[in-house]
């Protein structure tokens, strides 16, 4: 099975193309520069390197959300538009499942990828690794760092890992102490994108390009406003 995966959802923005299991290429660029202005050349790139056409892949990956809001909707646009296109299904994977599933083979247990949401909140959820897969402890949301650190299990290791780290570093070391532990892998997460996606389009669960819808887990400032 041939996908391409897309994630916009951080400046840390990456485009994979998988065959299977097997990682083709991808294109990974931290910039604050917005997306719109290297995705498509991206995945022209990926795509001519491999002879590959759209209509020579057998669905898509993409990471709805949670994250900036202008991000989520350009690798949605972009992702629904080829699907739309080519008629191919689309694989929706949380950005926030595909960070800690980098760590599905370590010895981790609880893992916490965070991810800045700004006014002083982080997106966030609490995984543990049962089984090699990832089972939510607390829910996904929007949370204040006091608010998501209250309800974690006692004496427990954690790892955390994302761009929500810069905000909340020093309350996790105060509150958790020798339990805490920061991963130093890497911010990109297309090909995990991928990868999920497809788990999910072989157990046919991928969607229509008129099915996919961002995932918010709060309201837009513009929202917020009106």
């Amino acid at each position: 099975m041939r996908i391409l995966a897309v994630d916009t959802t951080t400046p840390s923005g990456s485009v994979a193309l998988l065959e299977d299991t097997r990682l083709l290429g991808e294109i990974a660029v931290e910039s604050a520069a917005t997306h719109s202005s290297r995705l498509l050349s991206a995945i022209r790139f990926l795509l001519e390197a491999h002879h590959f056409d759209v209509r020579d892949l057998d669905g898509f990956a993409v990471a709805p959300g949670p994250g900036s809001f202008t991000g989520i909707r350009i690798g949605l646009s972009t992702v629904k538009s080829f699907a739309f296109a080519s008629g191919k299904p689309v694989a929706l994977v949380s950005s926030l499942e595909a960070l800690a599933s980098k760590f599905l083979d370590s010895r981790a247990r609880l893992i916490a990828p965070m991810l800045d949401a700004k006014k002083g909140e982080i997106y966030t959820v609490l995984y543990e690794i049962r089984n090699n897969r990832l089972r939510e402890i607390i829910p996904q949301g929007a949370y204040s760092p006091d608010r998501f650190f209250s309800l974690f299990p006692m004496n427990r290791i954690v790892l955390f890992i994302g761009s929500g780290l810069a905000l909340c570093r020093a309350k996790i070391l105060d509150r958790f102490k020798d339990k805490a532990r920061f991963s130093t892998r890497s911010p990109f997460i297309a090909y995990e994108v991928g990868r999920l996606g497809q788990e999910l389009l072989r157990a046919k669960k991928g969607v229509p390009s008129t099915a996919v819808e961002p995932l918010y887990l709060r309201k837009s400032q513009a929202e917020e406003k009106h």
